[in-house]
């Protein structure tokens, strides 16, 4: 049996999870353990600029792989520093193991240098946070840390760690346990049967039914049996913006997204539904839209691995708990023990009404103009990649036209902050995920104001040389506030225009990068294929585009989820 210091049981604690890849950034709270990293070679550290750049890109790792992310940084304002990227894990259920220093144990509470109370900071924004303060807890911590992060519903565990726990002096046994049972602690694995059946009996009857599928899918790897139970279905699909993917948004069964900012179709699709099957999605405002009209006809299924999920925000009817790939599985089985000849021709007026909704495309923008539409570069860069990306996205315009226009066929692909909505996580993200996937393209799609939020990362892409490329949506604002600005306050653009703007090429390029501007839409192609075909470079792309366009469809505050605005491209006769 080994004996280990502190600072050595952290390295190989994590090595025994199988870690791969650890996000972080030095400080004098961590200094045994990044000594201990110094003088290993098992566990590759990547050295970010920020460390709300380091939990960013432990998300993005995770949500590219499915794997939990882990990021180390120091007491503090490391620590303080990291509770953005904390908040927006835990607000998406990411998978995430933080490492964070403490002064010494007899420091605490005392003021000193570098202290704050990280566990009390983090307490609201974690699935569970750990003080650790004898080297002999350490290496279950760590283990009971993985443990919860990864199993039920996932989240971000922060695991401070006072830095005499890691004296190198100090050397104990080392024993990584790798059963472990925690009383309090037993998430559901397998749905109830009977619901499931009560599920399925619903839809067999159903005659307007709807899946409304969320980001739960893609955590709990339900992506193929969704696939296959929607199609044994015939039933239509719509999803949040967090499980895009998780059902090949280019199969005609997909309605596009619904919500706020969803598909015309897909949103009248809820409101008309007289079944709603609810997969891994929590019903959030951003979907619902005013709540007392939600779906005012429907019978609701809710599967979701988390029991306080469930009729958390809508009353459900059937709600079944349970990790969805094995929900799904059982539904899908006893679904075809029961199922229709033809179910698809049961399902003929409700295709056809649907048919009619399609019909108007909502989507539809005036693409023949002299400046570059937002949507265009969008589904230009959907052209260059044939769809392949792994696209991390910042949060605005930029955001909602991605999710619009760029039809992910593949779950993990599209990689943003949905929840907390954080400007700053496009690049990072970006990062986690590139390292996920050495080979893989991958693109940080941005706006001019969320770019800057971390663009010193800029440095940590050319220390790994890593070949991500920006695509840049410039339009001088912060797009989405502008937006709300002109519909809700009569075009008082308070503080929403970006002024002093850098030049982004040359900006890219004093950090050893490639940099592109482009402002015409003729050009678009020419220089995203030229960037998308320099496969060892960074290559960001400063796109100058249309500064007045908007995202439509759009659910006004207090409005229904039926009663959306269309953009001026369709006219009242249309909507009639």
């Amino acid at each position: 049996m080994p004996e280990l210091s502190g600072a050595e049981i952290v390295i190989q604690a994590l090595v025994d999870e199988g870690v791969e890849l650890v996000f972080g950034y030095p400080g004098g709270a961590v200094l045994h353990i990044y000594d201990a990293l110094f003088k290993q070679g098992s566990l590759k550290h990547i050295l970010v600029r920020h460390e709300q750049a380091a939990a960013h890109a432990a998300d993005g790792y995770a949500r590219a792989t499915g794997k939990c992310g882990v990021c180390l940084v120091t007491s503090g304002p490391g620590a303080t520093n990291a509770v953005t990227g904390i908040a927006t894990a835990y607000m998406d259920s990411i998978p995430m193991v933080v490492l964070t220093g403490q002064v010494p144990t007899p420091f605490i509470g005392s003021d000193a240098f570098q202290e704050v109370d990280t566990v009390g900071i983090t307490r609201p924004c974690v699935k569970h946070n750990f003080l650790v303060k004898d080297v002999r807890d350490l290496a279950l911590t760590i283990r009971k840390a993985f443990h919860i992060a990864t199993t039920g519903r996932p989240g971000p565990v922060v695991v401070d760690i006072p830095k005499d726990v890691t004296d190198p002096n100090i050397k104990i046994p080392y024993v990584y346990p790798r059963e472990i049972k925690l009383r309090s602690y037993n998430p559901v694995e397998k749905g109830h049967l009977g619901q499931i059946r009560k599920a399925v009996d619903l839809m067999l009857a159903a005659k307007r039914p709807v899946f409304y599928t969320g980001g739960g899918v893609v955590l709990g790897d339900g992506s193929a049996q969704l696939t296959e139970l929607v199609k044994a279905t015939g039933f239509p699909i719509t999803s949040t913006l967090m499980g895009l993917g998780a059902f090949p948004m280019t199969d005609p069964q997909f309605l596009g997204m619904l919500g706020m900012h969803g598909t015309y179709e897909a949103n009248m699709a809820m409101h008309e539904t007289d079944v709603l099957i609810a997969i891994g999605a929590r019903f959030d405002d951003r979907v619902t839209g005013k709540i007392e009209h939600f779906c005012p006809h429907a019978q609701i299924i809710h599967i979701d691995v988390d029991p306080a999920s469930i009729a958390k925000n809508v009353k459900v009817d059937v709600p079944i708990v349970g990790q969805v790939a094995s929900v799904l599985a059982d539904m899908l089985r006893l679904y075809r023990e029961q199922q229709p000849k033809s179910p698809a021709n049961a399902l003929n007026d409700w295709w056809t009404k649907i048919g009619e909704w399609r019909a108007l495309n909502c989507l539809k923008y005036p693409a023949n103009t002299t400046a570059i539409k937002p949507q265009f570069a969008v589904e230009t860069l959907y052209k260059v990649t044939n769809g392949e990306l792994y696209l991390a996205s910042d949060v605005g315009q930029h955001q909602m036209f991605a999710a619009q226009f760029y039809p992910f066929d593949a779950p993990r692909r599209w990689i943003n902050s949905g929840g907390l909505g954080t400007m700053g996580y496009g690049l990072p993200a970006a990062i986690g995920a590139q390292l996920a996937h050495p080979e893989a393209q991958v693109a940080c799609i941005s706006g001019d104001a969320s770019i800057l939020m971390c663009i010193q990362e800029l440095a940590t892409c050319q220390q790994y040389r890593l070949p991500i490329k920006v695509v840049l949506l410039n339009n001088g604002y912060m797009g989405m506030v502008r937006q709300w600005q002109e519909l809700f306050y009569e075009s008082r653009y308070s503080h929403s225009y970006v002024d002093a703007l850098p030049d982004f090429v040359k900006l890219a390029e004093s950090f050893g990068h490639v940099g592109m501007r482009i402002e015409r839409p003729e050009d678009l192609e020419d220089a995203m294929r030229e960037a998308f075909a320099m496969r060892d470079r960074f290559v960001f792309l400063d796109v100058i585009v249309d500064p007045t366009e908007n995202v439509y469809p759009m659910i006004m505050a207090g409005k229904g989820h039926h009663e959306m605005q269309l953009s001026p491209s369709h006219s009242d006769r249309e909507l009639a």
